[in-house]
C-alpha cells in the first residue's frame, strides 16, 4: 500500500503489531563473564549458603568468650589458622591465631582483634595476653548470614550490573538464563551517501544514518548484526535486504520512502507488500514497513533527524520491552522560553534539560544533525497546539 495518512498513534500500533514475535522469544543462557548488562530472565536461587562456612572477620585469635570474659588474661596459642584451612576444633581456654577468612575452629565463638592483645614465645611455648574481652558472635561471621541456600538471590527482570556478578560468582554460579537480544539489521540507502575517511565529491554527504541507528538500537538492548549501506539500485538494495532478513530478527532502513524519482526502499518493497504511508508529525511523516522472508522492516525517512527519530517514537520502546529493559517514560518540564508550532502535525523539537526546566536547543530542519546532537530530549507538543508560552508544561522524552 502507498499513500494514506495516520497518527503517530496508529502508526505505534501498527509497527507493535508487526514486531509481536520479538515478545515472545525464548530465554537464553550465557556464561557469567557474558552477563553484564543482559536482563534474568528467571530468579536466581542461591545454591549454597554465603557464607559457606564460619568464619573470621579480622586478623586476631579464636577464642571461646568463656575464657576471656576477665581481662588482662593470658592464653595458650595452639597453632595458626590462615585462609583456606580446613576444619579444626577448639581447645576450651586456649587461643588459636586467625587470619581474616579463615575457618573458626569448632567450639570457639569468638574472635579477638589482634590490636586488642600482647604474643610471646617462652621456652618454645606461645602465648597471647588479651587486655579486651569480647561476647559471643563477636567477629564472627556465620554460615548462611550473608544469604542462605535456597534464598532468592536475584530476581527475574533484574539487570546485571558488575555487584550482581560478584554475588553470582561468590555463590558459584557460572552461567545465567537472560533475555535474548533482538537480533537487529540496519541498511542506510542513499547514492550520495559515502563513509567517513573518504573524500567528498561533489553532491556527497558522509553516512551518519547507518551509525546513528545501529548505535541507537546497542543502546536499547538489542544485538546489531548487519550494518550495510545500498545505493540506488533496485537490484542491489534487493539482495542486501534478502540478506539482512536471513541474519537478523527486524531490519531498520534509512531513505527511499518518499515522493521522490529515486526511491529505492518503496520501489522494491512495495511491490512485495509493504505498506508507505504519511504519519501526522514533523519531523519523520514519510514512514514504511514490510515483511521480508518472515522478517519485519521498519523503512525510516533518510534525513538523519528524521531517521532518529523515528527509531525513537516507533523502534526503541520495543527493542526495550523486548531485551527486558525498562521503558524511557515521558516527563513534564516548564519551558524557558516562548515555542511556536505549525497546527495539523505532532512536533517535535529537539530540547535540552536547563535547570529544572527545558530549552528548544536546534531549528526545526529534519537535516539538522549537529543541532540534534546538543539535545537530551524531545519535546513532543500536539498537532492542535500552534503556541506555548514560557513557564508552560510541555511534555519531554529524554533521548
Amino acid at each position: 500500500m502507498t499513500g494514506g495518512r495516520r497518527s503517530v498513534e496508529e502508526h505505534v500500533e501498527h509497527v507493535a503489531a508487526l514486531l509481536a514475535s520479538l515478545r515472545t522469544r525464548p530465554a537464553v543462557r550465557v556464561p557469567l563473564a557474558r552477563a553484564l548488562n543482559r536482563v534474568l530472565a528467571e530468579p536466581i536461587y542461591a545454591p549454597i549458603d554465603l557464607p559457606a562456612f564460619r568464619n573470621s572477620q579480622m586478623d586476631g585469635y579464636a577464642v571461646d568468650a568463656a575464657a576471656v570474659a576477665t581481662v588482662p588474661v593470658t592464653l595458650p596459642v595452639r597453632g595458626v589458622l590462615a585462609a583456606g584451612d580446613g576444619n579444626s576444633v577448639h581447645e576450651a581456654g586456649t587461643a588459636r591465631k586467625i587470619m581474616t577468612g579463615a575457618p573458626i575452629p569448632d567450639g570457639a565463638d569468638a574472635v579477638v582483634p589482634v590490636e586488642d592483645t600482647d604474643s610471646s614465645v617462652d621456652g618454645g611455648t606461645a602465648t597471647v595476653t588479651v587486655h579486651r574481652s569480647v561476647g559471643a558472635g563477636t567477629y564472627v561471621r556465620e554460615r548462611g548470614s550473608d544469604i542462605a541456600a535456597g534464598a532468592e538471590l536475584l530476581p527475574a527482570g533484574q539487570l546485571i550490573a558488575a555487584r550482581h556478578i560478584a554475588a553470582l560468582a561468590a555463590v558459584g554460579v557460572t552461567s545465567v538464563p537472560v533475555r535474548a537480544l533482538p537480533q537487529v539489521a540496519v541498511i542506510s540507502t542513499g547514492s550520495e551517501l559515502v563513509f567517513g575517511g573518504t573524500d567528498l565529491g561533489p553532491g556527497k554527504i558522509f553516512n551518519s544514518n547507518g551509525p546513528a541507528l545501529a548505535a541507537s538500537a546497542l543502546a536499547n538492548g538489542a544485538d546489531v548484526v548487519s550494518v550495510d549501506h545500498s545505493d540506488d539500485d533496485a537490484e542491489e538494495f534487493a539482495a542486501k535486504i534478502a540478506h539482512a532478513a536471513s541474519v537478523a530478527e527486524v531490519v531498520f532502513t534509512s531513505g527511499g520512502v518518499s515522493q521522490g524519482d529515486f526511491e529505492v526502499v518503496k520501489d522494491v518493497l512495495g511491490p512485495r507488500g509493504g505498506e508507505f504511508v504519511s504519519v501526522a508529525m514533523q519531523p519523520g511523516g514519510p514512514q514504511g514497513t514490510a515483511i521480508v522472508d518472515g522478517v519485519p522492516v521498519l523503512a525510516f525517512p533518510g534525513n538523519p533527524v528524521s531517521a532518529l527519530l523515528s527509531f525513537e517514537m516507533f523502534a526503541r520502546p520495543l527493542l526495550r520491552a523486548a531485551a527486558g529493559l525498562p521503558p524511557i517514560d515521558p516527563v513534564m518540564l516548564p519551558l524557558t522560553a516562548d515555542l511556536t508550532s505549525v497546527t495539523g502535525k505532532r512536533q517535535f523539537f529537539r530540547g535540552r534539560r536547563d535547570g529544572d526546566g527545558v530549552t528548544v536547543v536546534s531549528g526545526p530542519g529534519s537535516h539538522l544533525i549537529a543541532g540534534m546532537s546538543g539535545a537530551d530530549v524531545l519535546l513532543d507538543v500536539a498537532a492542535d497546539t500552534t503556541s506555548l508560552r514560557a513557564g508552560d508544561l510541555v511534555k519531554a522524552l529524554p533521548l
